[in-house]
């Protein structure tokens, strides 16, 4: 049985990342449509060894659309995916319009893929399902074996966030202020609040009350929704100079005893999950290394010597990829292996 899918955002960079991945992994598509604003009308993106040309979201007809992947940000998906759900189109979201939403749910296949099948079943459901923030799905995915095996107590968080995750525009300026300051132009921030180049800046997304900004409460809460509303959670979210995959420098506190060598055989096991865990020069895995890669990888896998029953560890991920656009169609995947989507041409 194969699908109509139909992307929304196909013209930005996780758009793009989508129509790779459906091609890569020979997703069951009879037809795959890309949509994007009026302004990317008739721009040609690629779909394997074709070319797609973009139609406008705005006047396109979604009947016999089965699947819509939307990664076009809050408002568009605000404003779509209701109209497309009521009309019995089961939309993945990637935006944070839904996630935090007590009757959407929210996934990551490798974690939490059980509530699937159970919200599917549901008759008035919204037919919206939403992805986690980037730097929240590579997280999960690491912590989830971990929290089976002993019961998370407490994290703290330390994010290295790329530029990518702040879109085109981000990574331009980095690409932009590097080479100016090669020529001793004065970078001019404009996307980000100060200097990117050569720099780390502790600010992403807008500040709230509590001194937290708004990335590092979906953190908090996106972890809370999809592991266990018990843990506690504390992030710092940091943006980095570099082009592609988020790392995240990963503190835990179990409520049972768990051994450095214990957890790495547990995370060899899990899906989804690459050790490169040597204690030498270069035993350990950077953005560089992961960018393209489908993996979430963890190094540094060690004993908390401050603390009882505590780990710390390295997180690495392809912020496009298991951040956004492939933790999108596995989630497709998992409705259409599951049987929970039962149209199709």
């Amino acid at each position: 049985m194969n699908y109509r899918v139909a992307i929304v955002g196909a013209s930005g960079n996780v758009g793009a990342e989508m129509l790779n991945i459906l091609a890569e992994r020979n997703f069951p598509a009879s037809e795959v449509i890309a949509l994007a604003s009026s302004r990317s009308k008739g721009r040609e993106v690629s779909f394997g060894d074709k070319l797609l040309k973009c139609q406008v979201l705005d006047n396109f007809d979604f009947s016999g659309v089965d699947i819509c992947l939307m990664s076009a940000g809050s408002d568009i998906a605000k404003k779509w995916a209701p109209k497309l759900g009521a009309m019995g189109i089961v939309v993945i979201d990637n935006s944070s319009a839904f996630r935090y939403d007590s009757d959407v749910p929210l996934i990551v296949p490798e974690v939490n893929a059980d509530v699937l099948d159970e919200y599917m079943a549901k008759k008035n459901r919204r037919n919206i399902i939403a992805n986690p923030n980037c730097s929240t799905a590579q997280l999960v995915v690491a912590l989830k074996p971990l929290h089976d095996a002993a019961t998370i107590k407490r994290i703290v968080v330390s994010t290295y966030q790329s530029v990518s995750g702040g879109g085109k525009e981000a990574i331009d300026e980095l690409w932009s202020q590097t080479k100016g300051i090669f020529v001793n132009d004065k970078p001019e921030p404009s996307v980000f609040p100060t200097q990117i180049a050569f720099n780390v800046i502790p600010h992403i997304d807008v500040f709230m009350e509590d001194g937290y900004t708004k990335e590092e409460w979906k953190i908090l809460a996106e972890t809370k929704k999809m592991l266990d509303p018990k843990i506690k959670v504390s992030a710092t979210a940091v943006r980095v100079p570099v082009f592609v995959g988020h790392a995240e420098a990963v503190n835990i506190e179990f409520k049972n005893p768990l051994l450095a060598d214990e957890a790495k055989e547990i995370l060899r096991a899990a899906p989804g999950i690459m050790v490169i865990d040597k204690r030498e020069n270069g035993g350990y895995i950077t953005p560089i290394d992961c960018a393209g890669e489908d993996a979430s990888f963890v190094s540094r896998i060690r004993e908390d010597i401050s603390v009882e029953n505590g780990l710390a560890m390295w997180v690495v991920s392809d912020n496009l990829r298991k951040g956004a656009a492939l933790n999108t169609i596995q989630i497709a995947e998992t409705l259409i292996n599951n049987g929970l989507i039962n149209k199709g041409s």
